[in-house]
């Protein structure tokens, strides 16, 4: 977040966070060896292999660890890896570097924005056939995110991981509220009633919110909570269909839990962190990827899949992914570089498991190794139900429809919006975007 893979923090100029403090200065010193050049080192003789990727913070420190091995089993490979600021200045700085023909090797995207990047104008295809040679095939990862890696039955992406909107909670607290089971994790919940019950019992031990929620950064949970209640979205034909009734019922949800005490009317995605951080709420629903944040400040917490709170228990998903930027001049040896890198990367994902991405790679998740990887490996199974963003250029993670959407929700925790308020003002920035043409 990770880049990780976070939501957008506070609309308008966003506050720094962990993945911006390192960003700025790891761009700048990259800008001069990130273009194009030389395939393989002139003085060495080993072949370069160029990456660009957008983690910062606890996500960076991962990919360092796992390049600094990569390098030491790869002598004959030069990596040169390049990290930019996360969101709208990486996707901005790809789509300038595909489209002039100066972008990388291999890039990191969320696998949410492949289809708005320029399938086969700025992206390639990966062959299967070679990706298969080092052990990635379409038996090793789950199907439905291998199937958000095709276009047209073919496969344009990589995955390295998943990450989802989860449900944090602090034993000690939750232990006094006595929403815990007799193994210590947090009790089963069946609807709204039953989940906002929990939260009162919460809320009575910490005496100020049960639950910590980022108002600015909603599109995560609105989505969640819209999928649960069976609400689909989609802009075909060049119009924005969705359930106006299941998203009211969702926006007054959300309402309501700030209106009552049970979540905050105000907080960003840094603040919603501290807000669990510092016991103001005894759960946080957030993406997996603070996950080490928590564990840095030395809290006694669990992690589970968000709970059914409008029926099953779906959550909004996104995948971190390798991409092979389009080649104006065919270069087998380097695309084989790129992606045995990618399938290397899977491969030994463990590491990156610890910051609370579910690997992609089957095998990774299945060894003991990962298992024992608590809390990280308590809610794997909801990547099996893990909810996409809809289709669209302008949507997924750091693009237009979730910053529209972070803006206007905001105002349904502050109630400065009424939740009628909000979907007509959705409708209408949904409805800008598809009568936007793709930029790309």
């Amino acid at each position: 977040m990770h880049d990780t893979t976070g939501p957008p923090r506070r609309p308008g100029p966003y506050p720094l966070s962990r993945r911006t403090l390192l960003a700025g200065s790891l761009a700048a010193a990259g800008l001069g060896l990130a273009g194009c050049g030389s395939v393989a080192d002139a003085a060495s003789g080993r072949r370069a292999l160029r990456q660009w990727n957008l983690f910062t913070g606890g996500d960076g420190a991962r990919m360092v660890e796992m390049h600094d091995l990569y390098r030491r089993e790869h002598p004959e490979i030069e990596l040169r890896p390049t990290t930019y600021l996360w969101g709208i200045p990486y996707y901005t700085k790809f789509l300038m570097g595909a489209a002039g023909g100066r972008a990388c090797d291999i890039a990191t995207i969320h696998l949410s924005r492949l289809r708005g990047l320029g399938i086969d104008r700025l992206i390639d295809p990966v062959p299967t056939d070679l990706l298969a040679e080092y052990g990635v095939t379409e038996q090793t990862v789950l199907p439905n995110i291998w199937n958000n890696c095709l276009v047209d039955g073919r496969l344009y992406a990589i995955p390295l991981d998943t990450h989802l909107i989860v449900t944090y909670y602090n034993r000690t607290i939750c232990e006094q509220a006595g929403v815990l089971d007799s193994d210590g994790r947090l009790i089963e919940t069946t609807g709204t009633e039953d989940f906002t019950e929990m939260l009162r019992a919460v809320r009575d031990v910490t005496g100020q919110v049960g639950v910590s929620l980022d108002t600015y950064g909603a599109w995560n949970l609105f989505w969640s909570l819209y999928r649960q209640a069976g609400g689909d979205m989609s802009f075909d034909g060049g119009q924005v269909t969705m359930d106006d009734d299941r998203a009211l019922e969702v926006l007054d949800f959300l309402r309501r839990l700030a209106e009552e005490g049970l979540a905050p009317t105000d907080s960003n995605g840094p603040a919603t962190a501290a807000n669990f951080t510092n016991e103001v709420a005894g759960l946080c629903i957030q993406g997996n990827w603070e996950v080490a944040t928590f564990e840095t400040a030395g809290l006694d917490f669990g992690m589970r899949p968000l709970q059914g709170i409008f029926g099953e228990p779906l959550t909004r998903g996104d995948s971190h992914a390798f991409v092979l930027p389009h080649r104006r001049t065919p270069d087998d040896a380097a695309v084989r570089a790129a992606v045995e890198y990618a399938a290397w990367m899977l491969q030994h994902s463990i590491t990156w498991a610890g910051g609370g991405h579910v690997p992609a790679y089957l095998p990774v998740t299945e060894d003991p190794a990962y298992l024992d990887l608590r809390p990280q490996s308590d809610y794997r199974d909801a990547v099996r139900d893990a909810q996409f963003d809809p289709d669209a250029w302008f949507s997924g993670s750091a693009a237009p429809l979730q910053n529209d959407a972070a803006s206007i929700f905001s105002g349904v925790f502050s109630g400065a919006t009424t939740p009628e308020q909000a979907l007509a003002r959705f409708r209408q920035a949904a409805q800008q975007l598809v009568d936007t043409p793709s930029p790309v």
